[in-house]
């Protein structure tokens, strides 16, 4: 029986997060069908030799192969960063690149953000018709439509776009890689975002929203399910949104904390202690300063 095709996932991760990242892809590989091969590729936002290599020791190579992209080399000669003026790190921006250095005979990707944990198959999202649809995304539950009054999209009217679209989180898509290239979703999205910085509570979920309006198709929300939300169904993916499991502050649904170190025990970093908040508000002032220091 011929080996199935690798499923190709998309991560951008700094030395901060790269603990999150681990525990991700133990998740993933935990819950892969018997057999499947998987490609992580990770676009490395100055990450250390020595943390790449404890990543590296954390995986199964029967399952998982790396595949490492620096930050700085995936984006697209000719295009520019959005200079919001968030303290969301640069890195949020790569999902947008992910068309261009991806091998062309891969057709879909999924891009996942690093602070996910998996429990289930991922192997049925990708095998989900889109039809028409550009991408497949999960609903964000607690904006839900453009009409938000803190969260959403604040000009949908000037943009000619109705206040009840339905809004997407951004930590999961699935990527018609094809149809983005032809498309060229990627010029148009930071073209969104330059042109509306004013407005942008959540920069990149601004533009892909707007740019891809009624052109997503919608996931199940237990394929993104917010850990600041209590559910008696078990999520097939949780998404450790606001406080992360890996500080002291976290005080969310302790199962999902108890998920994420079932997995964090089985890398390299097993034994970790929850840290201080001190190393979260230095980690968003080292944000602010790689944004300050594109400006000059």
């Amino acid at each position: 029986m011929a080996t199935p095709k690798p499923l190709t996932v998309v991560v951008a991760c700094d030395n901060h997060y790269l603990i999150l990242l681990a525990a991700l892809i133990k998740s993933i590989e935990a819950n892969l069908r018997t057999g499947q091969p998987l490609d992580v590729y990770v676009i490395e936002d100055n990450l250390t030799l020595a943390n790449k290599q404890k990543l590296q020791n954390s995986i199964d190579s029967q399952i998982t192969t790396l595949k490492w992209q620096k930050m700085e080399e995936v984006i697209p000669a000719g295009m520019q960063l959005p200079l919001d003026r968030s303290s969301y790190p640069l890195n949020i921006y790569m999902r947008l690149f992910i068309p261009y250095f991806i091998p062309k005979e891969v057709d879909k990707v999924l891009y996942l953000d690093v602070d996910m944990i998996v429990q289930s198959d991922i192997t049925t999202i990708f095998e989900q018709d889109l039809g028409d649809k550009l991408i497949a995304a999960v609903l964000d539950p607690r904006i839900i439509t453009f009409d938000n009054s803190w969260g959403g999209i604040l000009n949908y009217e000037e943009l000619g776009l109705s206040g009840k679209t339905r809004y997407f989180n951004t930590g999961l898509i699935l990527m018609q890689l094809k149809s983005w290239r032809e498309n060229d979703l990627t010029t148009k999205i930071l073209q969104c975002i330059d042109s509306n910085k004013k407005y942008l509570n959540y920069p990149d979920q601004y533009g892909l929203n707007v740019v891809l309006a009624n052109k997503w198709f919608e996931l199940s929300p237990l394929w993104n399910h917010f850990s600041t939300i209590d559910t008696i169904e078990k999520p097939n993916l949780i998404h450790f949104v606001e406080r992360k499991p890996i500080y002291q502050s976290y005080n969310y649904n302790q199962d999902f904390k108890k998920t994420f170190y079932f997995y964090l025990n089985q890398t390299e970093w097993k034994g970790f202690k929850p840290i201080g908040e001190s190393s979260r508000y230095i980690k968003k002032f080292k944000n602010i300063l790689a944004k300050v220091k594109k400006m000059f």
